[in-house]
């Protein structure tokens, strides 16, 4: 009886103690000969009753055990920068994941108060405030975005420029939305102020200086891409591998949604806000589109929009909307701009000589224009829509 006890209990076990358990019962049935028999016997006694608590705790154990909860999307979303901060995660770890996204919405309100020109006391509304009499102290953070600004003005031949601030207070597609199109002598009062050479930025004193009075600095067009990038540095330094985090138009895609990769869709000009016209798989990858349906309004028939040519001090003409793929956030953000403002021919010739960046143009005329590196990867589902 004993012994089949014995037995029955060191089945029941699991893990190293239960495998300890059993080695003493091989060792005490190898010793039979040597120990007093009535040791031998309270031995047998103790490691039956070692062996059957521990099957019993086991049975409690295997009871309770959940199964490993599945991978699933675990999604939410926040107003910052002036856009909806939408973050979704692929993850069998619920909780985790939140507590990052709390995180990257905390990063996203910390860079938009350095970074506005409409929070008193921002970096660019310190900048903005002694142009044309002082260097200003600014963070690294905004000293690393009006550096990548510079070489994307440069790229585009002076076309992007962060000094198109002075005109927003001409053209106003923001907050202060009001419809009216500013007198041309307005304009040209104000294009000496646009420069963006004019722009100052030491790196080992850690200031910035706009050289003229009246310079206004604007991230608009590469604020949101600094913002995204590094949240995507916040959700993989908290253990995530697999997520897409949108703030506009600018996306990161890491890993993959499931079995397959990140699928991203190029909205419709002229469409329904929900209607994309032709979709990409992606992995690791920033996407940023640029368009002249998300601020604009309509007047004589024309559409007047936020992208501004820094020559003209309007409305570019000749895009209706520019997606850019990179491995950066801040880089892809700045080319959709800076690549609308080209215009379609140039712009699409810049693209194919920059490495590792890919894009999609849709012109003025309806027509779509796919980078080298896209053929055979995006998917157009139908023509955009072709309306003024």
């Amino acid at each position: 009886m004993l012994v089949r006890v014995v037995v029955v209990g060191a089945q029941l076990v699991r893990g190293r103690v239960g495998a300890l358990l059993s080695r003493l019962v091989q060792i005490a049935f190898a010793d039979r000969g040597g120990a007093h028999p009535e040791a031998r016997r309270k031995l047998f006694e103790i490691l039956a009753a070692a062996l059957l608590l521990a099957a019993v705790l086991g049975g409690c154990n295997r009871g309770d055990a959940q199964p490993p909860q599945a991978a699933a999307i675990v999604e939410r979303s926040r107003v910052s920068m002036g856009s909806e901060v939408r973050l979704t995660a692929w993850t069998a770890d619920d909780s985790a994941a939140l507590a990052a996204f709390e995180a990257v919405f905390n990063e996203f309100d910390r860079l938009d108060a350095l970074m506005s020109v409409w929070k008193d006391g921002s970096d660019i509304e310190r900048l903005n405030r002694a142009a044309g009499q002082s260097a200003v102290p600014v963070s690294p953070e905004v000293r690393e975005v009006l550096g990548m600004a510079r070489q994307a003005s440069e790229w585009t031949d002076g076309k992007f420029d962060v000094t198109f601030g002075a005109l927003s207070g001409l053209w106003k597609f923001d907050q202060d939305l009001d419809g009216r199109i500013p007198a041309r002598s307005d304009i040209l009062a104000k294009l000496p102020l646009v420069d963006y050479r004019k722009l100052d930025v030491n790196e080992e004193a850690g200031t910035a200086f706009l050289m003229q009075k009246g310079m206004r600095a604007h991230l608009g067009g590469i604020g949101k891409g600094c913002a995204v990038e590094r949240s995507a540095a916040i959700l993989r330094g908290r253990g995530l591998a697999d997520f897409m985090i949108q703030s506009g138009g600018d996306l990161y895609v890491a890993g993959r949604r499931g079995e397959r990769p990140w699928r991203l869709g190029i909205q419709d000009p002229r469409g329904p806000a929900d209607r994309s016209f032709a979709t990409i798989d992606l992995t690791d990858s920033a996407f940023s589109t640029s368009g002249d349906y998300e601020r604009f309004f309509m007047k004589d028939g024309r559409r007047y929009h936020h992208i501004i040519d820094p020559d003209l001090g309007e409305p570019v003409q000749g895009t209706r909307s520019v997606t850019i793929v990179a491995t950066r956030a801040m880089l892809a953000d700045a080319l959709s701009t800076g690549v609308f403002l080209l215009g379609p021919e140039k712009g699409m010739a810049l693209i194919e000589r920059l490495p590792g960046v890919e894009g999609v143009i849709v012109t003025a005329r309806n027509n779509v224009m796919v980078s080298s590196g896209l053929a055979g990867r995006l998917v157009v589902k139908a023509p955009p829509t072709d309306a003024p």
